[in-house]
């Protein structure tokens, strides 16, 4: 068994069809600036982890022999950014022309949301913690 005491999660790698478009979408709507890339990849680092988007033509190698999923079949997770005011994010959201695939919405456990779609597909949720 290994005992994670203090370890985290530091790198998730998102697998992505159009690597351009993913990183303009990161660069653009986290005002982020990839701390690495390459002709395959590129790093965003967040507060406490950073996302890797990989192209899928990479990832083939990566995760050998399971196969990369198609993008068309369906989301199996979503990533969630807890903020301050979902209404404002949401409206700065629209200016950037990000549809949101849903919200925003309270929800029954004290909780305001919306979420959205990157280009690869990949679910991003903001959550506001109500009062």
């Amino acid at each position: 068994m290994i005992t994670l005491g203090s370890m985290s999660i530091n790198v998730i790698t998102l697998f992505v069809e159009d690597l351009h478009a993913a990183k303009s979408f990161y660069h653009e709507i986290f005002g982020l600036s990839a701390a690495y890339e390459d002709e395959n990849s590129a790093v965003f680092d967040f507060a406490n982890m950073s996302i890797n988007l990989l192209d899928v033509t990479a990832a083939r190698g990566l995760i050998a022999p399971e196969e990369v999923a198609n993008q068309k079949a369906g989301s199996r997770f979503q990533f969630t950014i807890r903020i301050d005011d979902v209404d404002a994010v949401c409206a700065e959201l629209n200016l950037r022309d990000v549809t949101l695939l849903n919200g925003p919405m309270n929800r029954p456990w004290g909780v305001r949301t919306a979420s959205f779609a990157d280009p690869g597909g990949h679910i991003w949720e903001i959550a506001q913690q109500l009062t």
